[in-house]
């Protein structure tokens, strides 16, 4: 049998550009080779695509540029370009966490050009990143989220008293600021009093043109791998035990930040409602594939809250999201054949539309 020819995307132009070549590098390690040929496809920060036989090669700056073609049969032979169509990709892994990548418009360029490829698609990808849009979808599914605010950069810009004093009015310290767009949590500050607003703010806005304030509690952080298109499951529970003061980036990807416990000590009631809530907010943004559903668990009241969806999760073989699913028997190869087999199940569900009306 013919191997599959995978397209591994992984770069990109988001502040998760070295957290998307960490999950790159893993997957790459781990795919089996017997049924694939690996193709790694590195989007450099500047935006450009690079092709090159490793991950390893086009860091060191080799490779070939790539060039995009809507062609589902092409039959040009280039010898200084990779042709990047239908005649030599069969699917796509994409590895982009954040902006251009998980937010649907990876997944806007690869529906135009009739590409198969894992994860959510356009409209679940753009929901599962906007916070502000998100925490919305999960309302109107009768998901609790905690009490939260969304403001535009402008508004900050031009208005910073306004939006201090609506934060102050509506929400209590200790609160989050982060940016709308983005995960791994870069640009998020913890922020305890009124005079650490201003910088809280400004960092977030250096990644995105709208914020979020988010109100703070004490509670336990959460998280279910959700798989699946049409009939998902999710995942045991799994928790994450802090050893800073919050979830930032150096607790998640540095040693010694925080510890996974799996599965988490629950009750079975608490449990279960939660892994019924993942697959509620799951299905509330249409995604599909694969996504790692984060909640918080207030210690006082044990009130559940959804804190948001990745729809591409972090993706190495120590990350949450594997990890969950290693603890139900799937080991870290067998979920990326099964992720692929999803791909291709979603692409063969929206090959059967109609692309043209005859009167």
């Amino acid at each position: 049998m013919e191997k599959l020819k995978i397209a591994l995307i992984f770069g990109g132009r988001s502040g998760e550009h070295e957290v998307s070549i960490m999950s790159a590098s893993s997957l790459e390690k781990a795919i089996d080779r017997e049924k694939y040929t690996v193709l790694p496809i590195y989007i450099q920060k500047s935006g450009k695509w690079m092709k090159g036989e490793t991950i390893e090669e086009l860091l060191a700056g080799k490779g070939l540029p790539v060039l995009i073609s809507p062609n589902q049969k092409e039959d040009t032979k280039l010898t200084d370009f990779f042709l990047f169509s239908r005649s030599n990709v069969d699917a796509v892994f994409p590895l982009l966490h954040g902006p251009y990548g998980e937010d649907g418009t990876i997944q806007g360029l690869l529906e135009m050009i009739a590409l198969p490829y894992v994860g959510a698609d356009v409209l679940g990808s753009a929901l599962g990143m906007d916070k502000a849009v998100m925490k919305g979808s999960f309302a109107d599914a009768g998901l609790k989220t905690v009490p939260n605010l969304a403001f535009l950069r402008k508004g900050w810009e031009k208005d910073p008293l306004s939006i201090v004093l609506e934060i102050e009015k509506k929400l209590k310290f200790p609160v989050f600021v982060k940016p709308a767009n983005l995960g791994s949590s870069v640009g998020v500050t913890k922020v305890h009093a009124n005079d650490e607003l201003k910088e809280a703010i400004n960092l977030a806005c250096r990644y995105d043109r709208k914020f979020l304030v988010e109100q703070g509690i004490n509670c336990r952080e959460i998280k279910v791998s959700v798989l699946g298109n049409d009939r998902p499951r999710a995942s045991v529970c799994g928790e994450v035990i802090l050893l800073r003061e919050f979830y930032d980036y150096e607790a998640k990807y540095k040693p010694g930040g925080s510890k996974l416990v799996i599965p988490a000590d629950l009750p079975e009631d608490i449990s279960n409602k939660i892994r019924s809530m993942a697959l509620m907010a799951y299905k509330a943004i249409d995604c599909g594939g694969m996504g790692r559903v984060d909640f918080l668990l207030e210690k006082e009241t044990n009130e559940i809250y959804i804190n948001e969806i990745n729809t591409i999760p972090g993706f190495t073989e120590m990350s949450m999201y594997p990890k969950l699913w290693q603890v139900e028997g799937m080991s870290y190869k067998e979920l990326i054949d099964k992720l692929i087999e999803l791909a291709l199940e979603r692409y063969r569900d929206k090959d059967k539309n109609l692309v043209s009306y005859e009167t």
